[in-house]
């Protein structure tokens, strides 16, 4: 130890561990939605557009963490499959809105029980408690790690 520095092994590192878990859980997630004909990407839209139906394309980069340019690739792909519609926003027009079909759905279900089996898989040796403390401890550190929001009174 230097001074105040705590030297870390790189292996009990949070980043690490983190990215660790991170890696195993989407290669096994992978496998899964494969099984089913879904990418990670495409499961995410799906996902997103579950929980906010309408959302406009650059709200679902966002939401599933690709580029606009992967958005319209993923968008085209899951349009020529039935898995979702899209029609010109009420007040915008030139802004498309991407709901879930009832096939976009279903998929979306098939998905979702493939994922959560390996998230339980991944939580088996925490009981209720630690998986409770798991979620808040990764809620609080992205939570540290968000940029400040400027105040609404302050924008511009």
């Amino acid at each position: 130890m230097q001074g105040n520095l705590i030297l870390v092994e790189t292996t009990d590192r949070p980043g690490y561990l983190i990215k660790q878990a991170q890696l195993a859980l989407n290669a096994h997630m992978s496998r899964a939605l494969h099984d089913q004909g879904v990418t990670l990407s495409q499961f995410a839209v799906l996902t997103a557009l579950d929980d906010e139906p309408g959302l406009s394309n650059a709200e679902l980069a966002r939401r599933a963490f690709i580029t606009p340019q992967s958005m319209n690739e993923n968008l085209r792909e899951l349009e020529a499959r039935t898995w979702i519609r899209r029609s010109p926003h009420p007040v915008h027009r030139r802004i498309l809105r991407i709901e879930l079909t009832e096939e976009g759905r279903a998929t979306l279900q098939a998905c979702d029980a493939a994922v959560t089996v390996i998230e339980q898989q991944m939580l088996a040796g925490l009981d209720a408690g630690q998986r409770r403390e798991l979620a808040a401890a990764l809620h609080s550190c992205i939570a540290a790690l968000k940029p400040a929001q400027p105040d609404a009174a302050e924008a511009p």
